[in-house]
């Protein structure tokens, strides 16, 4: 075999056994084997002054080619291994964002997603799935789709964030119920929990940015008693099985008829204390038969279809269940805070 040959066969046998090199440790034994002063490269390469004159120029560049291919194949998989080591560094190191109690301390959640979770097992266990939206949605979806009228003072500059005439800051999560309306055929029957905005002054009971959670049914048949059943299950679920609902008339663009729903507190049993303010009732949220309006502007018949809606504020809730007097508290990340749930 003459040296161009072999040249040839050296490259061949580098392809191949670089596939095997797992580590940076056995990539410098690669190095040492073919290009190192002994390595079987510079070995060949020897034997150049037994050529003919001739022969050298061609076998001189055929050497550097080889040389360079060989150096191309330790860069990739120098670059391989260092791509997978990150891998493996980043994955052992990495936390769940989907278990934010690990973040803090095992066994500690933040008290929204205490309070979230527990919503969302009463519902699923009703049979309810879980729709998102984004938070920056059109006017549209937000105002427009759901009834609201164009002088509302929820679509005032000063209770709304702005982003274009026709995007904004979701002022409630309703702008899901919207999307989920007009993608799905009847029957619907979803929560949408997430982060809402307006624009309100940061204090003990207000924020600019807060947690809601809505829920949705459409189908054949739904009344009144079907909302006011899944409601005062809910409540007992949440609160207690002796807790007990009032429904008081409200007006809501998006639903008629409208009502706000109190339950018996808890705290003392509807016999009236400090934290009901000694009315022995506590309004938790909003809710109404879903308006033909909505039904009709989503693509859905209301002649043959109807359906309820509901919303309830998480923080609202959560400062109820655990007794926290301050929002605040929610969104400054104080370790001592989170410890006590």
């Amino acid at each position: 075999m003459d040296m161009e040959d072999k040249l040839k066969a050296i490259v061949t046998e580098a392809e191949t056994a670089i596939e095997s090199v797992e580590s940076s440790r056995e990539l410098d034994d690669f190095r040492v084997h073919f290009l190192g002063k002994k390595g079987i490269l510079k070995e060949l390469m020897k034997g150049m002054g037994r050529l003919s004159v001739e022969e050298r120029p061609l076998i001189g560049k055929l050497g550097n080619e080889a040389t360079q291919r060989i150096e191309s194949l330790i860069s990739q998989r120098r670059d391989w291994i260092r791509g997978r080591e990150l891998e493996d560094r980043l994955s052992s190191e990495a936390l769940d964002i989907t278990m934010p109690g690990e973040i803090f301390e095992k066994g500690h959640l933040h008290p929204l997603n205490l309070v979230l979770d527990e919503i969302k097992g009463i519902f699923i266990g009703m049979g309810y799935k879980i729709a998102e939206g984004p938070e920056v949605d059109t006017v549209y979806n937000n105002f427009d789709a759901l009834n609201s009228p164009k002088d509302h003072p929820s679509r005032s500059l000063s209770d709304t964030f702005y982003i274009t005439e026709d995007l904004l800051l979701r002022t409630q999560t309703s702008p899901v119920q919207v999307r989920t309306m007009m993608a799905n055929d009847p029957p619907i029957k979803v929560i949408s929990p997430g982060r809402c905005f307006r624009y309100d002054e940061l204090d003990a009971t207000h924020s600019p940015m807060f947690h809601q959670i809505e829920g949705l049914v459409v189908d054949e048949h739904i009344t009144m008693a079907d909302l006011k059943g899944t409601l005062d299950l809910f409540a007992k679920r949440l609160f207690g099985e002796a807790t007990q609902t009032k429904f008081r008339p409200h007006y809501f663009p998006f639903t008629e008829p409208s009502a706000e729903v109190d339950v018996s507190c808890f705290k003392c049993g509807g016999e009236g204390c400090r934290f009901c303010s000694y009315s022995g009732w506590i309004e938790i949220l909003g809710c109404g038969m879903v308006h033909p309006h909505v039904l009709e502007e989503c693509g859905i018949d209301s002649e043959k279809y109807s359906g309820f809606a509901f919303g309830m504020g998480l923080d609202r809730i959560t400062m109820l269940k655990h007794e926290i007097d301050d929002i605040r508290l929610f969104f400054e990340n104080d370790i001592r805070f989170i410890k006590q749930f």
